[in-house]
C-alpha cells in the first residue's frame, strides 16, 4: 500500500500571498482542514491549516475592535503557514506506515505529498483511518474475531488452514503485538460465511491460542 494510491490527488492549493480570511473561507466551502501553500509550478512552500488561521486571544487582549479588524485584515498565507524545518512531506511512492509514522513523530494531521518539489497530492490521518477500517474489513459484514497467539512462527498459519479446511474465507486480516506482552500477538481475522458458533469451535481447538473477542459485524 503505497501513498499515491490513497491519498487525494489534485488537492486544493493556495497562494502564500492570499488573505488569511479568504483561506479560512475556501477550507469552509470545501470542508477540509489542510491547504498546501505553493508558488509557481505547484512548487511547496507551506501549508496552511484551520489551527494556523487561529490568532491567539493573548495577542489581541489589549486592542480595540478596530484594531484588531485591522490585524486581520492584513494578515496573509504566509505570515501563518507551516514552512521551514517545520513543513514535512511525503513521496507518492512510500509506504502508508512511513506516512503513518511521520505524523505521529510530528503530531500532525497531514502531509503535501511531493514530488521534485512539487505538490502532486496530499494524505491525511483520516485518509489512512479509513484505509484501516478498509484492511480491517469494516465495511463488510462477517464475524470478527481478536485471537491472542504466541510469538511464533507459524502460528498465523494454523489459523488459516483451520478456517480454509472449513471451505470457509478470511475477508480481512491484521495483527498486532498484544498490549503489554511482548511475547503474544493479536490476530483479528473477519471471516464470511461461516456460522459464529461453529468457527468458534474451530478457533478452539488450536492449541496455544486464546480467543480474545468474537462478534457479528453487519
Amino acid at each position: 500500500m503505497l501513498v499515491k494510491d490513497y491519498m487525494t490527488r489534485h488537492p486544493i492549493m493556495i497562494s502564500p500571498e492570499t488573505p488569511s480570511a479568504e483561506a479560512q473561507k475556501m477550507m469552509l466551502e470545501n470542508d477540509v482542514r489542510h491547504l498546501p501553500v505553493v508558488g509557481d509550478g505547484k512548487r511547496i512552500l507551506g501549508l496552511i491549516t484551520r489551527d494556523k488561521l487561529r490568532v491567539p486571544p493573548s495577542d489581541l487582549g489589549s486592542l480595540n475592535i478596530w484594531e484588531i479588524s485591522r490585524i486581520l485584515s492584513d494578515l496573509k498565507v504566509k505570515d501563518m503557514m507551516v514552512k521551514g524545518k517545520d513543513l514535512e512531506t511525503v513521496g507518492p511512492n512510500e509506504t502508508l506506515e512511513f506516512a503513518a509514522q511521520a505524523m505521529i513523530k510530528n503530531k500532525i494531521g497531514c502531509l503535501p505529498v511531493t514530488e521534485d518539489g512539487i505538490v502532486v497530492g496530499i494524505i491525511t490521518e483520516v485518509d489512512l483511518l479509513a484505509e484501516l477500517s478498509d484492511l480491517l474489513g469494516g465495511s463488510v459484514s462477517g464475524v470478527r474475531v481478536t485471537i491472542r497467539t504466541p510469538d511464533k512462527v507459524g502460528e498465523y498459519a494454523k489459523i488459516t488452514t483451520a478456517i480454509a479446511e472449513k471451505g470457509w474465507g478470511i475477508y480481512a486480516s491484521g495483527g498486532v503485538r498484544s498490549p503489554k506482552n511482548p511475547d503474544t500477538w493479536d490476530v483479528i481475522i473477519k471471516v464470511r460465511n461461516a456460522p459464529k458458533d461453529e468457527l468458534v469451535a474451530v478457533l478452539q481447538g488450536i492449541e496455544g491460542q486464546e480467543i480474545i473477542d468474537v462478534r457479528e459485524v453487519s
